[in-house]
């Protein structure tokens, strides 16, 4: 990092390659590499001096606005606010003064959160944060702006009616994956070296996955709280989504709850890989049995050859837990976010909000909770908790679970967008969505990790989870697969170099 120049990073902004084919993205020179170090190298390159906090907001304002037009990540620019803090200094930790997006479904004081809906868009600003927020600014972050997500987070695509669709960097015509998808599309494209985002059911890996991320879901309870859940069984969890390990793991170490009485025993600062050698379960098939795509399975098969000649042991392995059932019962419970929402709207307006408020989708899913039996939603979360137990009794026998994080690659945008019909979306969900829901009802660590490309040049992501508190587990064997299987020289076509 010592030789990476202020007058190097400054000349490489803002010129797009877009478009460029997908071997000569794979060559880009050491230097086009360096001017884009991860958020760990540019702190450091802010404490030396080598370039100022004021200058590295300004080159990432000025990839936001180039590639704003085409990649749509962006729903609210925070620049001069940016700027400001840039130029008046003081920031502290250890990411002092390097530009951050924060998902627009967490407010951040003095600017409105809309959530990806129609029915916010006149808000007013946020009178407060809550203390996840605060947390990301005590490490030093600045905010350049709030990134997309699909309305209230509902989707594993961003592509909300209220302000477009977000396209992946790799290919403009598919998804980022969602809900985290603008602040996905935007690191993946180097606008940023990493972003906010949030996971209720596969919001931070899905959109790693799609966009050749690394993306760590924490455990239930690890981090500092962010805005409380309305559900029946709280399954979200805030953190971010990067380029490398070592920036995941220094910003989980900066916002992991730390506190005498705290949920979980703090993990720390993980710097790189263990001796250890772990047992490994191998899953391929959907919860409810389904194949993945031809791709999908030579990436997850591909990725358990590779423990194994690092030295892990690997085993075929089963859900435990009846994954028809399990999909209707976590339905429920997702559903049941949307009907509090649609009530909420009801009694704010004095009826029930439309299609021109809210999205199909999201209409449709409270419906499906109007439609329960009586103690329908108690009996799905008592299934689901029981569901949790048979997860955690599951790591009696392994370390670690390697599945897809999807059933297929990044899919063409509209293939899951809110204005599908019902039955047609909820067929699709069960086939692309169908790995990642049992870890945030278990609160279990998960991680996407970018190890395979498509032969067309999409990323797809490989899940590795483990036992509920396990983050170090999950940290460790990151860095020896990073190392193994670097990731860090590929870039999209779409990218800010």
């Amino acid at each position: 990092m010592n030789s990476i120049t202020r007058r190097g990073l400054l000349a490489s902004a803002p010129v797009l390659a877009a478009g460029a084919a997908p071997a000569a993205v794979m060559a880009r020179s050491v230097q086009a590499k360096a001017a884009h170090p991860d958020a760990v190298g540019l702190a450091q390159m802010i404490r030396k001096r080598q370039i100022s906090a004021l200058e590295a907001v300004d080159l990432a304002i000025g990839r936001a606005e180039a590639l704003q037009p085409k990649l749509n990540f962006l729903v609210t620019p925070m620049f001069e606010r940016a700027r400001a803090r840039a130029k008046a200094g003081g920031q502290t930790g250890p990411f002092a003064g390097v530009p951050f997006l924060v998902k627009d479904l967490n407010d951040v004081k003095g600017v409105p959160t809309r959530y990806g809906s129609r029915v916010n868009l006149k808000n007013p600003a946020a009178e407060s944060q809550e203390p996840y927020i605060d947390a990301f600014e005590k490490a030093g972050l600045i905010f350049i702006g709030k990134s997309a997500t699909p309305e209230y987070g509902f989707l594993p695509t961003t592509e909300p009616v209220a302000f477009g669709p977000t396209h992946n960097p790799w290919n403009l015509a598919r998804s980022s994956g969602g809900s985290s998808g603008g602040s996905a599309a935007a690191v993946a494209a180097g606008v940023v070296p990493f972003a906010h985002a949030n996971d209720g059911g596969g919001s931070i890996r899905i959109p790693s996955a799609n966009c050749g991320l690394f993306g760590l879901k924490p455990s239930r309870g690890r981090m500092i709280p962010g805005r409380p859940s309305s559900r029946a069984l709280d399954i979200a969890v805030e953190h971010c989504v990067t380029r490398s390990v070592r920036d995941s793991a220094t910003l989980f170490a900066a916002t992991e709850q730390t506190q005498a009485g705290a949920p979980l025993a703090p993990v720390g600062l993980v710097t790189g890989p263990d001796k250890r050698r772990l047992k490994v379960g191998l899953i391929v098939v959907t919860l409810t049995g389904g194949p993945p795509d031809p791709e999908v399975r030579v990436a997850t098969e591909e990725a358990a050859k590779l423990l194994e000649a690092l030295g892990h042991h690997v085993d075929p392995a089963r859900w435990p837990v009846d994954g028809v059932r399990f999909g209707q019962d976590f339905t429920t419970l997702w559903a049941s976010g949307a009907a509090a929402l649609v009530d909420g709207v009801a009694k704010h307006i004095g009826r029930r909000p439309d299609e021109t408020m809210l999205e199909p989708f999201t209409l449709a899913m409270a419906d499906l909770v109007r439609q329960l039996p009586p103690g329908g939603l108690d009996k799905a979360v008592a299934n689901l908790k029981a569901d949790s137990a048979a997860y955690d009794r599951w790591f009696d026998a392994y370390d670690v679970i390697v599945s897809p994080v999807l059933g297929k690659p990044p899919v063409e945008l509209g293939y899951v967008a809110p204005t599908v019909d019902m039955p047609t979306l909820i067929e699709r969900l069960t086939g692309y969505v169908g790995y990642t829901t049992l870890h945030n009802v278990a609160g279990a660590p998960a991680m996407s990790v970018p190890l395979h490309w498509t032969p067309d040049g999409l990323p797809v992501g490989v899940q590795f989870a483990a036992r509920a508190g396990q983050e170090r587990t999950l940290f460790q064997l990151a860095y020896e697969l990073e190392r193994a299987r670097p990731w860090a020289g590929r870039r999209p076509p779409l990218w800010a170099a």
